[in-house]
Formats: C-alpha cells, sequence, structure tokens
C-alpha cells in the first residue's frame, strides 16, 4: 500500500531482514521510525497518510536512522554497565574516556550528565543519549 506503521517495520526487521540483534532493541526501532516518519512532512498533501507512517520516500531515511541508532545503541550499552538500559551518574562518570572516543569533549561529567538527563530523572534515558549524541555529532 505505499506506506508502513511501526508494526510492519518491527516486524520486517525480524523477518525480511532477521537481524535479531536489531529487532530485540525496541527503543531503536523506536527513535528511527519517529525520525523518519514526517520527513516528508505530507500530511496535508492528497494521498498521504499522513505523519504516523513510513511512506515510500522516507524509507532510505528510516535504514539510515536505524544504522545510526544502532550505533549509539553500542556507545549506551556501553555505557550502562549494569544493563538495566538506564545511565546513571556513576556509570557516566566511569565512562566519560569512552565517550569522548567517539569524538565529546567532556571535562566536567556532572555537567554533562545534567545536561543529557533532560528531565531531571537522575538517570539517562536511551531517548537522551541519542538526543544529545546526534547534537554533537558522536563519530561521524
Amino acid at each position: 500500500n505505499g506506506y508502513l506503521s511501526l508494526a510492519e517495520v518491527d516486524k520486517g526487521i525480524r523477518d525480511v531482514l532477521q537481524i535479531d540483534e536489531l529487532f530485540d532493541l525496541k527503543p531503536v526501532i523506536m527513535r528511527a521510525f519517529t525520525a523518519a516518519k514526517g520527513a516528508n512532512n505530507s500530511h496535508n498533501k492528497p494521498g498521504s497518510h499522513g505523519p504516523d507512517f513510513i511512506e515510500f520516500v522516507e524509507f532510505r531515511l528510516l535504514l539510515e536512522y536505524l544504522g545510526r541508532y544502532f550505533e549509539l545503541w553500542e556507545l549506551f550499552a556501553e555505557t550502562d554497565t549494569d544493563g538495566d538500559r538506564r545511565v546513571d551518574i556513576k556509570e557516566f562518570r566511569r565512562a566519560v574516556p569512552l565517550i569522548n572516543s567517539w569524538g565529546a569533549k567532556i571535562t566536567d561529567a556532572d555537567k554533562a550528565f545534567r545536561e543529557i538527563d533532560a528531565n531531571g530523572g537522575g538517570i539517562i534515558l536511551f531517548d537522551e543519549f541519542a538526543h544529545w549524541a546526534l547534537k554533537l555529532h558522536l563519530d561521524e
């Protein structure tokens, strides 16, 4: 039908691409889908399915975003040493050399942590981390 829902993208990763590592990372899939789905900005154009689906012209962008967010997930996962999909201040402090090796220039870990922790919850979630990393153009 010319467009993809999030469920169809998820199923395609599992059944067509057969990339189990990516299929298990729902935060990566959701971020890539969200970033790509409105790129065409055609929600008011005739024949458009709106900004809730990936249209044909956005598909290549979806694939690029999947690759980019998967790379950022790898860095996030190395930072998240206890595997709870959240980074606390202790984990972040220990990971500063690793994060800096990707191109960041963190000199004050606590200040950087507060900047990344956009909602002030005391932990960094993947969404917050990815937003910050993309803003800095890490490892491009």
